[in-house]
């Protein structure tokens, strides 16, 4: 129950405790597979918004790799607002992404929706991915706290940095230590991009708190052409790492195509990124510098 001040009125919720800066000034570095997320490095998390074909997600794994990514996504659980959509191959997709690793050794990002699958996922995946829609699923987030697995925790589309911070804190307490917090832009009047990406919650959140921050231009723009300039942005407000849907053949995705970035744009994009991050004193991995399997 939550607090209750004297006049009887709920007052603010018990501020997050183990996310709190103070416990770990220096910041937490989680471990992806072996890739470093909140060091000097700008880790880009690259990949389709949903595994759709081995072909596809091979070919797609490859480009970004070779273009500097150095952690993939991929959806093989897709929440949907219409339950009519493509919501993923779900173990198949699952299978196809350990295969990318394998052909790439790219380690894997994939998202988890369900408690009673969690386990599967552990087995394929590299990190556990929440989205925007399970941010308040505090059984879900209970429950990935137990694994050992690093949690890629996406914001909620109406949620205040406060509540990203306590969802974290549901994890923290279980004893997974290991969080990533992603800003994906949240919910506002404004009505010409998907979202609104809150670039002011990055430097909030590493004020904040010692986990590390990544962004996703994607889902927040929502419009392929617009993710380059929000990834610099990010960069150069002190973003940990970048989320970016990458798709060869956007026009005929499955799922979000729209907000894909060809690899001709991403080439460019990633060239873009990287001079960004040298003139704020980071770096972003070089063409072809990840570990091939």
């Amino acid at each position: 129950m939550d607090a209750m001040t004297t006049s009887g009125t709920h007052s603010l919720p018990t501020p997050a405790l183990l996310a709190d800066r103070e416990r770990y000034p220096e910041g937490t570095i989680v471990d992806i597979g072996g890739v470093s997320v909140g060091g000097t490095e700008v880790v880009v998390i690259a990949g389709p918004c949903a595994v759709e074909t081995r072909d596809q997600i091979l070919k797609t794994a490859e480009v970004v790799r070779s273009e500097g990514a150095r952690v993939l996504r991929g959806g093989a659980y897709k929440p949907r607002t219409a339950p009519y959509s493509f919501r993923g191959l779900e173990e198949a997709g699952l299978e196809l992404l350990t295969l990318a690793r394998s052909k790439t050794g790219l380690p894997i990002v994939t998202e988890v929706m369900d408690t009673k699958k969690i386990q599967q996922v552990c087995d394929h995946a590299d990190a556990l991915q929440i989205g925007s829609r399970n941010m308040h699923n505090y059984a879900l987030l209970d429950e990935v706290g137990l694994t050992n697995k690093p949690v890629l925790l996406k914001r909620g589309m109406s949620a205040t940095i406060q509540e990203l911070l306590l969802s974290a804190e549901y994890i923290l307490k279980q004893g997974n230590e290991q969080v990533v917090l992603c800003e994906r832009g949240i919910r506002t009047f404004e009505t010409s991009t998907r979202n609104t990406l809150d670039l002011s919650a990055v430097p909030m959140l590493k004020k904040l708190s010692h986990l590390p921050v990544v962004v996703d231009p994607s889902h927040a723009a929502g419009h392929w052409w617009m993710v380059p300039a929000l990834a610099k942005a990010a960069v150069a407000v002190g973003a940990d790492g970048l989320l970016i849907e990458v798709h060869c053949d956007p026009g005929c995705a499955l799922s979000d195509g729209e907000q894909s970035l060809k690899p001709e744009h991403f080439k460019t994009m990633m060239a873009e990124v990287r001079s960004v991050a040298r003139s704020v004193g980071r770096e972003i991995a070089a063409p072809g510098t990840a570990t091939r399997g």
